[in-house]
């Protein structure tokens, strides 16, 4: 499942195990020849197959190398995000966009005690994204603060494309959208708050980090999901 939308493109074989899907995204900027990297994957040796070699070969399917891709994108903290963050970040000399909270653990000034894996290294944050912030990159974003999972988790919205790129501020489950998971959640009661926010959104199409893309009725199902909240 190569280009699942115009732009967007999820990385095969990143997958840890077949029932964990981990969606890798390339977004193919609309100015230029570049790419953004949206979240790097497990760091090596924490899944079968290492992210790089296979965001390394989609792009040499698409006729270019990992110098391509000039921006990468970071939802939150978790490992199974930033695992290869600070390699990536080496290789392609990639500007790396992160929430303000998040940055802070990140760049190793607080220390990550929640649930989940916290970050592996200590990575240079280069633009710390406060709640509504546009980005010029694939066709127009806007950084949405989803704190919740973690205290600084940050989803990513195209309006013109009317898509969300909500990180693990919830996951497809059985086919349907849910809340991120309670037991890898910072603050549920936060995650709820964070979920009605982007239920309010205009979306067609929510592709989140973790289960199957939902291409089309996102939206009545983010507001679904938001009525249903934690079973």
């Amino acid at each position: 499942m190569p280009e699942i939308l115009p732009g967007v493109h999820l990385v095969e074989g990143v997958n840890p195990s077949p029932d964990f899907t981990t969606n890798v995204l390339l977004l193919k900027d609309a100015k230029g020849a570049t790419w953004t990297l949206l979240d790097t994957g497990l760091p090596p040796g924490k899944a079968p197959t290492n992210a790089i070699p296979q965001i390394e070969s989609y792009l040499a399917r698409h006729g270019t190398d990992l110098s391509a891709v000039r921006n990468i994108l970071i939802t939150h903290l978790h490992a199974d995000h930033t695992g290869n963050l600070k390699e990536l970040a080496r290789r392609t000399g990639a500007k790396v966009f992160a929430g303000r909270e998040e940055a802070e653990y990140l760049e190793g000034r607080k220390v990550y005690t929640g649930p989940g894996m916290p970050p592996p290294d200590r990575v240079d944050i280069h633009e710390k994204l406060k709640d509504g912030d546009t980005i010029d990159l694939f066709e127009g974003l806007v950084a949405l603060a989803t704190p919740g999972h973690t205290p600084g988790h940050t989803s990513y919205y195209c309006p013109s494309r009317r898509v969300l790129f909500p990180g693990d501020s919830v996951f497809n489950v059985g086919g349907k959208i849910a809340v991120s998971l309670k037991e890898y959640t910072f603050s549920p009661t936060l995650a709820i708050s964070s979920l009605r926010r982007e239920a309010g959104l205009d979306v067609e199409s929510v592709v989140m980090y973790h289960g199957a893309p939902v291409l089309s009725g996102g939206g009545a199902m983010l507001r679904s999901a938001a009525q249903s909240g934690y079973p």
